[in-house]
């Protein structure tokens, strides 16, 4: 099997590909350099003369906040460059993987959001996000999208790594202790996400790792699996930690369809914390 994997350089990207090597599958990896998603004749180019079966589609803008400064932007790489890639997946005829997020939902309550929930995004980021699963059901037939939230990986700039950083520099954090979630690793995703795409069990899906904690529960798990437990962590909610884009409370995710589909579910959060911390070198 040939898959097309969109933001190969990214955080998740780079796990995919290396999940696809490692599972025996030919991969091409494209970022923006090879394959700008916004332009539609470059998406028909590159994935029509690529010849694959499939593509995983992993490119996006995320920068949340700065989304509300640059809705434009936002909207030509998360809907449009969307849809550019549905067209061609459509003409072509074959599956597409759409990595989408929990900041589709509006993030009140307490019940873990299913994935064929009714979708109303507080933000930018999120509408957009939303504009482009859209754009895949209504071209694909055969189409994956995978929600994932609060996501962390060796590429890039995450929440775990900001922590390690803060407690380093600073020795004290204050942190959100009023949306509660769950965290998910990119190792652990790309493992899944590959398993998926070989098969013909199609729809809509949620993928984060195991069990639930608030952002304050996540830092201080960090801090005391890295042996930081002398770091001061006040807990503090969101509007005492104002941003620019409005966050959901509740990004609790189900993830029963895994299971009742025979996928294999991700690892705890806090299993997976201890691994990524090990490739860090922190521990």
């Amino acid at each position: 099997m040939k898959i097309l994997v969109t933001g190969a350089k990214g955080q998740l990207g780079t796990d995919v590909m290396n999940e696809l090597e490692k599972q025996g599958l030919e991969g091409i990896g494209v970022d923006v350099a090879e394959m700008d998603i916004t332009d539609p004749e470059a998406c028909r180019n590159v994935i029509s003369s690529s010849k694959v079966d499939a593509v995983i589609h992993c490119a996006a803008y995320t920068a949340v906040d700065a989304a509300e400064d640059n809705v434009e932007l936002c909207h030509k790489v998360n809907a449009v460059g969307t849809r550019n890639i549905a067209e061609v997946c459509h003409d072509l005829g074959i599956k597409l993987m759409y990595i989408s997020t929990d900041y589709v939902f509006d993030g009140q309550g307490e019940r873990p959001w299913e994935p064929d929930d009714n979708r109303t995004p507080l933000n930018v980021y999120g509408q957009e996000k939303y504009e482009g699963e859209l754009a895949v059901e209504e071209l694909i037939e055969k189409y994956f999208i995978v929600r994932i939230a609060w996501v962390f990986g060796l590429n890039g700039s995450n929440f775990i790594k900001t922590m390690l950083r803060l407690g380093k520099e600073r020795g004290a954090v204050k942190v959100v202790d009023d949306q509660i979630g769950s965290p998910t690793y990119t190792y652990d995703l790309a493992r899944l996400l590959v398993d998926m795409i070989q098969t013909d069990r199609y729809g809509r899906y949620h993928a984060t790792n195991e069990g639930l904690c608030s952002w304050y529960e996540f830092a201080k798990e960090i801090f005391h699996q890295a042996g930081m437990d002398e770091v001061e962590v006040t807990p503090v909610d969101s509007d005492g930690f104002p941003a620019k884009a409005k966050r959901p409370k509740n990004s609790r995710m189900s993830k029963e369809k895994l299971s009742q589909n025979g996928f294999e579910r991700l690892p705890s959060w806090q299993d997976a914390l201890k691994r990524y911390l090990v490739s860090l070198g922190e521990i």
